[in-house]
Parts: C-alpha cells; structure tokens; sequence
C-alpha cells in the first residue's frame, strides 16, 4: 500500500492518497481545490488516480473533488445521506472499495454533519481482518471531535446531530482496534472544532484515553458539552458547504477570468463600483503606504481563513500584490471559492506613485513608543483583537477586547476620542484590524508592532497583564 498525508497549514487542513501497489490505482480523501500535487505525485509514482472520497461537505475550504474528477476522471464518492448536483457514488456503512491488496470501508458517522462518513482503510498483505487506520474527516480530530453546528440552518438542530455525533463515536469509532491509526481532516487552527492538537495523526487508544470527548458520560452530558462555547463560525463556512455541493467552475477557469492587469484608472474605477480591494503585502509594507480603501490579509499567515472572514464572497475582488504574487494571492484565495477576482493592479504599490493622494500609511509603534507617549500624557487606548480565549488568559488592563472576526459588526464599540492602539498576539491580526478601522474612516489608528510577544519580561507594562483568574 502507498499512503501519503498532505498537509495545508494555512487552512490547518489535511488530505491524503492511497494507492495499491499492484493495481497502480490511486484514491484521493478530502482534496485541497488545487490539486496539482495529487497529480504529479501520481505521475511519479506511475498511479492512475480513479477515485476520489469527500467525508463530507467542508464548510472552511471549497474541495478539489471536481477538479480531480474533470482532470483525471475520477468518480466522486460522497456519504450515502449527501445531496448533490453531480453525480457520485453513495457510501453507506459497509459499502467497499477493493483495490487489489487496499480495500477502503466506509461508515456513516454523522454529527458534524448528517452526510459524514470515515474511511477504514486495510493493506490486505498486513491484516484481512483488521483495518491499519481510519480516516475520520471532521467526525474525530486528534484531541477533538467535529463541532455540530455548522449545519444547524439546513433543518436540523445542533443538538440534533451532538447526539448524532454521540452514537457515531460511541457506536462505531470506539469499537475499533485500539492500535487503529487515526488521520482526521483537520489540526490546530481549524474552527471545525474546539481544541484540535498539533499532531496530525494518533490512535483509537489514545483518543480513548485523552480525548475529552471520548470520557465516559451520558448523552445529554455530551450534547450540552458539544453545543456550548463554541467559536463563532466565519460567514463564509455556509457559502463553501453550498459550493461544494454544486457543479461549480473548477479552479484553473476561475483563475482564466481573474489574472487579468489593471490599470490604477480601472482599478479605481471598480474600487468606486463597490469592489473590495485586497492588499496581500507583507504587514510592514502595507504599514508604510497603502492605498486608501484597502484591506489587508497578508500570504504570510492564516490568508485564506482571515480573507474569507473580512471579505465577502459575493462582491468582486481586486487586488495588490507583491510583483510575483498574483497568482498566488488568487489561487489561495480560489481555495475557499471566492473565485469574484476581477483582475490586479498591475505595478502594484509603484502605479500610485505619482498619486500620494491616495496613499495612506499606519503608524507603527514600538513598546518603547508607547512608554514615551504615555509619559508625555498623550492619550491612547488600547484595543486587543485576540480572540476573547486569549483574551480571558492575560491581557493590558483596561484593554478592550474585540476580536477580529467581530471587528467590523462591533466597531461602533471602537472609541472615536484619541489614538487607538490595536494589538494582537504578534502583529498579523492586528494589521487586519488597523486595516478594516481606516478602511471605515477611523483616524489615530496605530498597530502595536510585535503585538504581546514584543514585551521582554521585565518591562513594566508586563505587571499590567491581567490573569484570567485575576
């Protein structure tokens, strides 16, 4: 057997290929949208990709399941309970796929959503009996299981598929060898749960011993556990699980109509039509002069997950980038389905060269900035856009805490009077922030350079971080 994890950090996202040796066929589980890789892979290792599994509807990324299938001509696998405008295998429980010495066994598991299935996958050489792992989509994370309410508008309630979710775990995941392998489809950073881990694999056993959602209790306990606290979902999740239910366009023509050069005049011009203007510069280039109006969402972190929670997915797109990097910004961009890219400008930053009346900067200031401002009396207030988890664990007294994802439905809570100093965890978030403020015509906007992690020790602002238990 040939199994290779792929792993896509800036979505915290996993995806996987399973190949029989002797077959040469190839099975791809969850793709990202740009499916280069699978392909090339399968090149190399001379497979013939004929069969590809999504183990449900992914809310946070737009999957590669149509792409691969109009690519290669791989029929598409969905759970036995999916709905779909193309067509696609159904999965029920127990449904198999024999693959020479591979065989996949599919189980329906829903709870995270109603169509969620996992995957057993068994090397026949090793064990007939017994599958080497099992691939558990959003129903079991490593440390975590998969929240319930992403799919709460579609007829059923949360609390509806927490119990769902209980039976699956307790029913049929739980039952399995311990020394299964476990590879789910998420890590840290995914808001598809609560408390995924860094690690990208583990075993039944473990998750039996230390997961918390598989502790002994009964079912109302786990349902109140599963639908309390829960991270507010970004806007576009119900947008993606949609697009992927539906024969949409494949990435590589969305990416025909979008890498198109645009002059400053048009790109005014649609900026002045209502279109979003995406600025991808690393945070210190976008602090020293940006155009008036945009937003930015830096390549260099979590990109496609902050974009799709600051923009909207219905409105064009126009972009500036770093000469180089339009593609890039596109195509990452293309991962969540928003595919309204209507071109970029072309020279990026040097067309307003001539136009300083367009230009704006964002202050930046060092910790020893603010000491000497705060000496002189000058008056700043301090705005933390952590989330309210961060923010509960330590923060500035009397900072005010908005969390970036709630940025732009709470900035009549942002005050008007004197400087506002916005900081997050290391500076990434934060320029997101000072971003959408000057965006909506805030003035006294300065981005805490380092965030935290800029404060050494000892330094006395240090003494005015307040305790969650504080």
């Amino acid at each position: 057997m040939i199994f290779k994890q792929y792993y896509l950090g800036c979505l915290a996202h996993a995806s996987y290929l399973i190949a029989d040796e002797s077959t040469r066929t190839a099975v791809v589980v969850d793709p990202q949208r740009d499916v280069e890789q699978y392909i090339e892979d399968a090149r190399q290792l001379n497979l013939t990709l004929r069969h590809v599994y999504l183990t449900h509807f992914h809310a946070d990324f737009v999957a590669g399941h149509l792409e691969l299938r109009d690519r290669c001509g791989a029929t598409i696998h969905l759970g036995a309970r999916g709905d779909a405008e193309y067509e696609f295998v159904p999965e029920s429980d127990g449904t198999r796929l024999e693959l020479g010495d591979v065989r996949l066994e599919s189980m329906e598991t829903p709870g995270h959503t109603p169509e969620g299935i996992c995957i057993l996958v068994y090397d026949l050489k090793e064990d007939k009996d017994k599958p080497k792992m099992v691939l558990t989509g959003d129903t079991l994370f490593i440390g975590d299981v998969g929240r319930p309410d992403l799919m709460a508008s579609i007829g059923i309630t949360a609390e509806e598929l927490a119990s769902m979710m209980y039976d699956s775990l307790r029913g049929k995941l739980m039952k399995l060898p311990d020394e299964t392998l476990v590879y789910p489809a998420h890590g840290a950073g995914s808001l598809c749960g609560k408390n995924l881990s860094d690690e990208t694999v583990s075993t039944i056993g473990d998750q039996k011993r230390f997961n918390y959602a598989l502790q002994p209790m009964d079912r109302p306990t786990f349902i109140r556990m599963m639908t309390e606290k829960l991270p507010a979902a970004p806007e576009y999740f119900p947008y993606d699980a949609q697009l992927n239910r539906k024969e949409r366009l494949t990435l590589d023509r969305s990416l025909e109509t979008g890498m198109k050069e645009l002059t400053l005049d048009a790109l005014l011009a649609l900026q002045k039509k209502g279109a979003q203007v995406l600025d991808t510069r690393p945070e210190t280039e976008f602090n020293a002069a940006h155009l008036k109006g945009a937003v930015q969402v830096g390549l260099g972190g979590k990109f496609a997950t902050w974009a799709g929670i600051v923009l909207k997915p219905d409105i064009p797109i126009v972009l500036i980038t770093e000469p180089g990097t339009e593609y890039e910004s596109e195509m990452r961009l293309g991962r969540i389905g928003f595919d309204q890219v209507s071109g970029f400008l072309k020279d990026g930053m040097k067309a307003l060269a001539d136009r300083p009346d367009l230009v704006q900067g964002t202050p930046g200031w060092t910790v020893e900035d603010w000491d000497r401002a705060k000496a002189e009396g000058r008056k700043v207030r301090v705005l933390d856009v952590r989330s309210s988890t961060e923010y509960n664990e330590g923060h500035i007294r009397d900072a005010l805490n908005v969390p970036l994802n709630e940025l732009q439905e709470r900035m009549n809570e942002v005050p008007r009077d004197g400087d506002i100093l916005v900081h997050c965890a290391g500076g990434y978030r934060s320029t997101i922030a000072c971003s959408l403020l000057q965006k909506a015509g805030r003035a006294g906007i300065i981005n805490l350079l380092g965030g935290l992690s800029a404060f050494a020790p000892d330094h006395p602002v240090v003494r005015d971080l307040v305790a969650a238990s504080a």
